[in-house]
């Protein structure tokens, strides 16, 4: 009658089903107790053994449904309606055997229509539809009725009023239940959505950068040569004049060290490790990474803090990881350009690197916003290098996260699991 289809085997189905099952033990409860609670305390003849026998054999249902279902990552839709299904028909002879019809708790027929209704396509909620009719229409002719031990009319009515809003608050509480469990998991399902488009929409950002860049490297390449020869006559011309021939020096090294990034872009665009076989300690790495900063900051003091294991883990050295640390640490020296510290902690499988300033700190506008391409809060800037940097930490599987400091200025926390960089023997 259905055709089962890729489309409708989802994950989140098997999440409903794992709530149908909790909700299930629920209802065998129920049916126990008021089986016991009409036989007992209202004096009623009920067929207690069939009863007893219908309510047995559908809790093994369920706990072999549980069994064969419960480690399968999605379920199709027709899997879930035939379980409803096995629900409905429980129900119905339940009723056939208390009343048909006449039993308050006829209105329980309606819960699997309701879960079919909201979970899944047309077709299916149009067949519970009908199913769930014609139990309900077969009930009103074909039941085994109750029959009252000593009770008048009136209180005979009196409990079926009762029976009627036992079941009206039963059916209450498990459609809420139930629907409430549906709109937590449908807005999971949104957030993740959502998440899904924003990397994407990062993803095609990085892709035209790489595109850029690699023409840019292209391009800057004659000019950067141009500089370097002209850097290094004034450096002969200057050779009696210490201060000038500093200078010239330092020009220099911050030319060649645009000439090496260049390179590396040219070279090795697309790679995801830019030195795959280059094999470095943690800490002889991080001393690397500072290192070759000090060189572009050579007027700000850094003061690095390294605790863990020794010997440090040995890791594979990513050289985008290098520039996103880079970027972070100039960010951080922009706002305090005097002063800035960086902290890290590593163990066998993670590392994590707090990097503090003491500027003015993020306003709320600037931390929801901070880490979007082409957004940035300096004159000059370009807005790509927090941009860059949350790209190439998420890639590694690790996040980054920035807050503002008590006392001042801003603080940097990543954490990177080491299982992507780790050198496996």
């Amino acid at each position: 009658m259905f055709i089962q289809s890729a489309s409708t085997s989802d994950v989140s189905i098997a999440q409903n089903l794992r709530r149908l099952f909790m909700l299930r033990n629920v209802v065998i409860l129920c049916y126990l107790t008021v089986a016991a609670f009409t036989s007992i305390k209202l004096q009623m003849h009920i067929p207690l053994l069939p009863l007893i026998i219908v309510i047995s054999i559908y809790g093994v249902i369920n706990i072999i449904s549980w069994l064969r279902l419960r480690h399968r990552p999605a379920i199709a839709i027709n899997t879930f309606f035939l379980q409803l299904l096995v629900d409905v028909i429980t129900l119905t002879v339940i009723l056939y055997f208390t009343g048909g019809s006449t039993n308050p708790f006829v209105s329980l027929l309606l819960l699997p229509l309701v879960i079919v209704a909201a979970t899944a396509p047309r077709l299916h909620a149009w067949g519970m539809a009908s199913i769930t009719i014609g139990c309900y229409t077969l009930l009103m002719f074909l039941y085994a009725p109750l029959h009252d031990m000593g009770a008048h009319q009136s209180g005979s009515f009196g409990q079926h009023i009762i029976g009627m809003w036992f079941s009206f608050l039963l059916s209450v509480g498990l459609i809420v239940f139930f629907v409430v469990e549906l709109a937590d998991s449908l807005r999971e399902r949104e957030q993740t959505i959502t998440n899904a488009r924003e990397k994407a929409l990062r993803d095609e950002h990085l892709v035209s950068l790489g595109t850029f860049a690699a023409g840019a490297a292209h391009e800057l390449s004659t000019p950067l040569a141009t500089m370097a020869v002209i850097t290094k006559e004034l450096q002969n011309d200057f050779a009696e004049q210490p201060e000038m021939t500093a200078q010239t020096k330092m020009l220099r090294e911050q030319i060649d060290r645009c000439k090496q990034t260049l390179t590396q872009i040219s070279a090795r665009a697309g790679q995801s490790r830019a030195r795959g076989s280059i094999q470095q300690t943690l800490d002889s790495y991080l001393n690397e990474v500072l290192q070759q900063w000090r060189l572009m900051r050579p007027s700000v003091t850094l003061q690095p803090q390294w605790t863990g294991l020794r010997p440090a883990p040995k890791i594979v050295v990513d050289d985008t990881l290098s520039q996103a640390l880079t970027s972070i640490l100039n960010n951080a020296a922009d706002a305090s350009p005097q002063h800035i510290e960086i902290i890290g902690e590593w163990n066998h499988v993670q590392l994590q690197l707090e990097i503090n300033d003491r500027g003015e700190g993020l306003s709320e506008t600037v931390q929801a916003s901070i880490g979007n391409a082409f957004f940035t809060t300096k004159k000059e800037g370009q807005g790509l290098g927090l941009f860059l940097a949350h790209a190439v930490i998420e890639r590694l599987g690790g996040s980054l996260s920035i807050n503002n400091r008590d006392g001042g200025g801003a603080s940097v926390k990543i954490i990177l699991p080491l299982k992507l960089l780790m050198v496996h023997a």
